[in-house]
């Protein structure tokens, strides 16, 4: 997008056209303005609109232009945070509420994909956290437990088991989530998008907020071309807010990840990578992640940046990670590179905001924005829609709070990633 070939990769070189749309070129009215077409805003536009209601979605650039076109399609169940963890963090009610929530995020995407018809190479058999050294399987064994006491029917397999069902060398277990699978990212997205459109929705890209107030009973967003008048705002640019939603952005440090691929394998090759499917990741600090696309491509990701001395030391990381990974490959070359960044909190914990009267956004999804960010989606909807009240919500709300030394602490990320990167370091 815009030009820039290492913004979505892959995913925008295989991933259907989106809808069409226009610029906002006038004043229009609506009972929901909507600010961001990634998964969140287009899940919430969506529901709405299926359910009546007049929306207009306003986005700056394309449908999936942030994390949603750049992610690696993994649609996981739950958050990085261990669940007995997360219901300490926020209490008993919205922790265990959030836990049933996102347990079943999942099949909600899935469901949708399956409703409209999406072509979002949608594939629901399940993930593999990966174990790196004993450290790795003892934190996979207490995750396991916690999740299987909340009835989760997550599987912990042995080294062996890991390698035959991923194919993937030296790791010492994994824990299977039939629960989760992977997508085509910003395919999805656009599909999401179709979707509400068909329901009824409007979509205007091209077309940055340049402010919004709150005037009498409604709010007034502004772009560039026009402006929307509506009863009710949702915010949902998170890690890419710019302009008059910076705030959002500012209370995240940002981690860069960037992704590359393979040329499609052979068949005798594909056969022996993720056999039956899903995707792996494993269990270090500066983790890294693999999957197929629908066409047999080997795909990897990992922290870091595709700039400047990052480009060359991450791609050349990608080479030595894959061949230590994947030695049934031989020779290979890299076909597609990409990068983007992650929005992340102190806590690791998505934030629910109230901008001010019948204002409200998700945001801070770290790491985890496709099976989320659909369910926040549906459940700003229901709010809307007065199915359900603030207190019901699966977040408390949060007032913004910008951490502390955000730029040095990114600039950390990015450094710290090139260096772990380095053929010197551990691979």
């Amino acid at each position: 997008m815009l030009k820039d070939k290492r913004s979505h990769g892959l995913w925008e070189l295989s991933a259907p056209p989106a809808p069409p749309t226009t610029v906002l070129g006038e004043h229009v009215s609506a009972e929901v303005v909507i600010v961001g077409a990634g998964y969140t805003g287009l899940s919430a536009a969506l529901h709405l609109a299926k359910a009546g209601r007049k929306v207009v979605v306003l986005e700056a650039v394309e449908i999936g232009f942030g994390a949603s076109g750049r992610n690696s399609g993994f649609v996981n169940a739950g958050l990085w945070v261990m669940p007995e963890d997360l219901i300490a963090t926020l209490g008993p009610v919205h922790g265990n509420r959030l836990i049933g929530l996102l347990g079943e995020a999942p099949r909600e995407v899935f469901a949708l994909t399956e409703r409209y018809g999406m072509e979002c190479q949608a594939d629901h058999r399940g993930t593999y956290h990966c174990a790196v050294g004993a450290s790795g399987l003892k934190q996979l064994q207490a995750r396991q437990a916690q999740w299987s006491r909340l009835g989760a029917k997550v599987e912990l397999l042995s080294a062996g088991d890991t390698q035959a069902r991923t194919g993937a060398t030296g790791y010492t277990g994994s824990l299977f989530d039939p629960r989760a699978g992977t997508i085509q990212p910003l395919a999805y997205a656009r599909g999401l998008a179709g979707a509400a459109i068909t329901e009824g929705a409007t979509i205007h890209t091209g077309s940055a907020v340049t402010g919004f107030e709150r005037s009498g009973a409604a709010w007034q967003v502004r772009t560039a071309g026009g402006s929307v008048s509506a009863d009710w705002l949702i915010l949902a640019t998170d890690a890419y807010s710019t302009g008059a939603t910076a705030s959002i952005c500012e209370e995240q440090v940002h981690l860069p990840y960037f992704h590359v691929s393979t040329a499609p394998l052979g068949h005798n090759i594909r056969k022996t990578i993720l056999p039956h499917g899903g995707a792996g990741w494993d269990t270090k600090t500066i983790l890294s992640g693999f999957r197929l696309d629908a066409e047999g491509r080997l795909i990897v990701g990992s922290v870091g940046a595709l700039r400047g001395t990052g480009l060359s030391i991450h791609r050349a990381w990608a080479k030595r990670h894959i061949r230590k990974l994947f030695p049934q490959l031989g020779e290979f070359e890299l076909e597609t590179e990409w990068y983007g960044k992650i929005g992340m909190t102190p806590d690791h914990l998505p934030r629910l905001h109230s901008y001010g009267p019948n204002a409200i956004g998700f945001s801070g999804y770290n790491g985890r924005g496709i099976a989320p960010g659909t369910v926040f989606g549906r459940e700003l909807a229901r709010l809307i829609l007065g199915e359900i009240d603030l207190a019901g919500m699966p977040l408390p709300v949060s007032e913004l709070a910008i951490p502390a030394f955000r730029g040095i602490r990114e600039a950390y990320y990015e450094v710290g990633a090139q260096v772990a990167h380095l053929p010197i370091a551990p691979a």
